[in-house]
């Protein structure tokens, strides 16, 4: 069998394919079946030669997007904001794009695979934390921010943002959801880096609503 020339060129296209059908009838409904029709001339085989399974290719689907459309590469090179600023600024443009809010909510649940929760984590450490580090040092020389720990809550972030928030990992309603994030927010205040502002808490509450919780 002919090995293929570009496999990139293949995930690229598995990914796409996956993309637009997650987003138009939702990861639980979409097969891997769908995905092989969509693309036309490759096999299942062929797909699970590059993704072992459909919860990897939806990790990957999140990672591509974030990347298509980086909201801390938006803010980095803008000389109008602070550190801080760039930090809020960057929250916003995440929660503005629509496509990406309804993928983070489907993707949720898979995190009970461990498989797919190593791996979340490990983009979370490789594409989130230096961004976060990043902003945080800005702020602290721009006077913005005034935290001792910019590298360990470049760290932390990512993981309480993402796991620790997780209803899928650790249980929670709404409301106990909400606390989560006064707790964040308060504690972020007292590290001195007051994140948190009026223009931030109403994305809070936009994302809960799209979060399937578990009481």
């Amino acid at each position: 069998m002919a090995r293929n020339k570009y496999p990139e060129l293949t995930e690229e296209k598995i990914l796409e394919a996956a993309q637009r059908l997650f987003l138009e009838k939702g990861y639980e409904n979409t097969t891997i079946q769908d995905i092989v029709d969509e693309l036309g001339g490759l096999t299942k085989g062929a797909v699970y030669h590059h993704f072992k399974s459909k919860e990897e290719i939806m990790d990957a689907v999140g990672d591509r997007m974030f990347l298509e459309n980086n909201p801390f590469e938006a803010v980095r090179g803008r000389t109008d904001l602070s550190g801080l600023e760039k930090l809020r600024e960057a929250i916003r443009l995440n929660q503005a794009d629509p496509a990406r809010t309804s993928m983070t909510a489907q993707a949720i649940p898979l995190v009970r695979n461990p498989r797919v929760l190593v791996g979340m984590i490990e983009s979370n450490r490789q594409l989130l934390t230096p961004y976060f580090q990043a902003l945080l040092e800005e702020g602290n020389r721009d006077g913005s921010l005034h935290t001792d720990y910019p590298r360990e809550l470049a760290e932390l972030l990512p993981l309480l943002t993402s796991l620790w928030m997780l209803p899928s990992v650790f249980p929670s309603d709404r409301e106990g959801l909400r606390r989560k994030f006064s707790f964040l927010g308060d504690m972020l205040e007292k590290m001195g880096v007051p994140l948190f502002d009026g223009t931030i808490l109403p994305l809070v509450d936009e994302l809960l609503d799209r979060v399937p919780t578990q009481d």
